[in-house]
């Protein structure tokens, strides 16, 4: 319906198809006319259901994998090895999810002897590769393969296995079109060859032996000496694990023989289905199954509302290990679900009767404890939502461990009928101590099954946050990983509560997240300023009930907890109070009633990472400090700017690399704490969840109830630090990182001083561990051991040396 304007003399095919897929939406003709400038004629072209743009010989490929599992990186690799090493032009569009590590990407590569003039995704393909089984019910894995073109899986399954594994849709396509199918169990050789989850070097070994691109021998050739630069400065083990599965992987690829029942077969593994949510049916669903593009504008708010808790419909079934609960080795001391960065594995607590309809599967022991005696009590996962990440195995510290880890689909059949009947069991009203880490996780965390990296040390300091204070938060949110897996659309990890009550997340600029918060609390103190002010006046005329629920709620308004149950108290009779008043009292109890969401004390909560908080947003964030409100400031600190590809930042230590300090960073570490200390009515804890899981949460519950700004900084590991043990031991790494001390444990709290003692607390002891031996087994510092072991020596030794500087600094305060 409308005209396109090209100044050219040559209409190439690749202009042909871009016009075309334009067009072909919603064209209300079958035809467009073509006019060359130049010449001034004009063509009118007849379209046709397809136009294949590719130049003859052009080889199409998509690659769907997981973030983190190193697709991205070997294609990459591949286009290099091509590009170089043949006579062959090469070129890749990379698609990334908003998940971190966790989420889908598709690498589209296209491969030709000509010129390749395509500035587009691939539609067609002659080759597609699935690096992750659980795609396979998820995504259209087929869609745009040509008939007779070749799909590679990642998958431990056996042709038997594939029978009820595959949906039959997927049978049926591969066997009426005569699709070359082969597989190879990446899984099993990554590990086998000590790669842990990266399955990267083995797929495409895979590749380049069934595509035909190039000879087998050559390729695999050209791959080690691609491994050796790429990997080389990261340690000679590294190298040779990746030789190691690139040898194994050659002879592992299998060609499955399709039984030729395939083609008409309806049995086979259930396509996934959304729930009845009519948002997530008709919105959530299609984006993320990769056809948000066919949505129409009207299937949107206008506002731009996103509801919140879709997190909970996504069950992305990514993990390959799950944990496995023994319930006669649980100890029920909580810390499997405090660790947790996705909330997925969490304790629950059931009446007997609320247990008649469970599943035989739903086995519980009694609760320990006074406050939940008589009841039941359950550590329940949700398969479908684990990452797979084993932080919560690692840090189970019963004698013979309670959980294990074990295949998921293993534990699927029994596990996720017992979470969905566990989710909805009514939660008991219990006097659960939230100070304690058992009472806190017996709290319903507001935040759940995040799109964050598994293993993330960030998550868990989130979520605990949550399940503490959620119900009354208001939370600014810095732009950085925790503004991408904490509200990217299309889900939302922020939830409520059956009350529906739950936090409010806004997320502001990178440089002013601080100003935002601060912004919000001014907001809420001057409306509930007002608010009083017309209590007051209520008091003034009221009389019986209303007037004790006026008084009452005055007098604990800026109790939190206090605040909840006399709102409730006041919300019973204030309707009847407006019905029966008049005149100016009528408008004063109505102005009352407007401000219902404004009874209960809000907690306001600034949260960031280490980027804007020590760099970009520090002349806010400091701001907001001297400001003396009553704000309280959450510091994911990961020692360097992990959303954006690991720059340094002002928190990156002393020897630590990261791009802009490739040879290592030479100045120390900011100490944000100690600045924000000398201000002396300012709440400051410096927290490591791994280290000491009691300290943090009254650090916690202290830094909220204190009457003026707060700052807690928690150290996060990242993926970025490439821990030697990988990201299924974050919490272990927190703990070594405070034996070491290389991260101090620390309280100030303004409030000791009224009473006469010393504000300052350090929690932590003097050093166990070797602090040169501590960091050399992250993959930060020992590559610049590697690449320039002369600099590193001394660079440790100084780093060693103001860590212990920064100790002594800090028990001469607490002396």
């Amino acid at each position: 319906g409308g005209r396109y304007g090209l100044s050219s003399k040559e209409f190439t095919p690749s202009m042909v198809n871009a016009i075309y897929v334009e067009l072909k939406k919603d064209a209300p003709k079958n035809h467009f006319t073509v006019g060359i400038t130049d010449d001034v004629t004009f063509t009118s072209l007849d379209i046709p259901e397809k136009i294949d743009a590719a130049p003859e010989g052009t080889f199409r490929c998509k690659f769907y994998g997981l973030g983190s599992d190193g697709t991205v990186g070997a294609n990459k690799n591949s286009i290099k090895i091509i590009g170089d090493y043949t006579d062959m032009f090469a070129q890749g569009y990379f698609f990334y999810d908003s998940k971190k590590s966790g989420g889908i990407t598709v690498s589209h590569l296209r491969f030709g002897k000509t010129k390749i003039q395509s500035p587009y995704l691939i539609t067609d393909s002659e080759f597609v590769a699935c690096h992750n089984p659980s795609y396979v019910t998820r995504y259209d894995m087929l869609k745009g393969l040509k008939d007779g073109g070749v799909f590679l899986m990642n998958s431990a399954w056996s042709i038997e296995d594939m029978e009820k594994e595959l949906p039959a849709t997927m049978k049926n396509e591969i066997a009426k079109r005569g699709i070359k199918f082969y597989n190879v169990d990446a899984v099993h050789i990554a590990e086998k060859t000590g790669m842990g989850g990266r399955i990267n070097t083995v797929m495409q070994t895979a590749f380049f032996k069934i595509s035909g691109i190039m000879e087998e021998k050559e390729a695999l050739e050209y791959m080690k000496k691609a491994v050796k630069k790429t990997y080389g400065k990261k340690g000679d083990k590294i190298v040779e694990m990746n030789y190691a599965a690139i040898d194994a992987a050659s002879d592992a690829v299998v060609k499955v023989d399709v039984p030729a029942s395939w083609a008409t077969t309806t049995e086979g593994a259930a396509l996934a289905t959304p729930p009845s949510d009519p948002f997530f049916k008709d919105v959530v669903f299609p984006i993320i199954s990769l056809n948000g593009d066919d949505l129409p504008v009207s299937a949107f708010d206008p506002r731009g509302y996103f509801p919140v808790g879709t997190s909970q419909y996504e069950k992305r079934g990514i993990a390959v290990n799950v944990p496995k609960w023994n319930i006669d080795n649980c100890i029920m001391c909580n810390q499997c679900s405090l660790v947790c960065p996705h909330a997925c594995i969490r304790p629950f607590l059931a009446t007997d009767e609320s247990l008649k309809s469970a599943p035989d599967t739903f086995k519980v022991k009694e609760a320990r404890g006074k406050e939940v005696e008589g009841l039941k009590y359950r550590i329940q996962l949700s398969p479908l939502d684990c990452t797979g990440c084993g932080n919560c195995a690692d840090v189970c510290p019963a004698k013979e461990k309670a959980l294990v880890m074990t295949p998921l689909e293993e534990v699927l059949p029994t596990e996720k009928p017992n979470w969905d009947f566990a989710v909805t069991i009514p939660r008991p009203e219990i006097d659960a101590n939230k100070n304690s880490v058992i009472g806190s996780q017996y709290q319903q965390p507001l935040f759940e099954f995040s799109g964050a990296c598994a293993g993330c040390g960030e998550t868990p300091y989130v979520k605990l946050v949550t399940q503490l204070f959620g119900d009354r938060m208001l939370i600014a949110n810095a732009t950085g990983c925790s503004s991408i897996y904490g509200g990217s659309a299309p889900t939302c990890p922020y939830t409520k509560n059956a009350k529906g009550h739950g936090p409010a997340w806004a997320n502001s600029l990178f440089e002013d997240n601080a100003e935002f918060g601060y912004g919000m609390n001014l907001a809420v103190v001057q409306r509930r300023a007002q608010l009083k002010d017309s209590v007051a006046e209520a008091i003034g005329f009221a009389s019986g009930a209303l007037k004790d629920a006026l008084t009452n709620w005055m007098d604990s308004a800026e109790d939190a907890d206090a605040s909840k149950v006399t709102s409730d108290a006041l919300r019973k009779v204030l309707p009847g109070a407006v019905s029966a008043a008049s005149g100016k009292e009528k408008e004063t109890l109505q102005a009352i009633a407007a401000a219902d969401d404004l009874l209960v004390k809000k907690s306001i909560w600034i949260f960031g990472g280490d980027g804007w908080a020590y760099d970009i947003g520090y002349g806010g964030l400091d701001h907001v400090l001297a400001m003396n409100e009553n704000v309280n400031i959450l510091v994911l600190d990961t020692e360097v700017y992990s959303n954006t590809g690991g720059q340094a930042s002002k928190s990156t230590p002393t020897g630590s690399v990261a791009k802009f300090a490739a040879a290592g960073k030479r100045t120390k570490k900011k100490d944000l704490g100690a600045i924000a200390m000398t201000y002396g009515y300012v709440y400051v804890a410096s927290v490591a969840m791994g280290a000491n899981q009691a300290q943090l949460i009254k650090a916690m519950n202290e830094a909220e109830k204190y009457d003026g700004p707060s700052l807690i900084i928690a150290y996060s590991p990242c993926i970025a630090h490439n821990i030697g043990s990988g990201m299924g031991t974050s919490q272990r790494e927190e703990k070594k990182a405070v034996a070491a001390g290389y991260w101090p444990l620390y309280r100030y709290n303004p409030d000791l001083k009224d009473e006469g003692k010393n504000p300052f607390v350090l929690d932590s002891k003097e050093p166990t561990e070797d602090y040169q031996e501590f960091i050399q087994t992250e993959g930060r510092y020992k590559t610049l051991a590697k690449q320039f072991p002369d600099a590193a020596e001394e660079l440790f030794k100084r780093a060693a040396e103001e860590a212990k500087e920064r100790f002594n600094y800090y028990k001469k305060m607490a002396e």
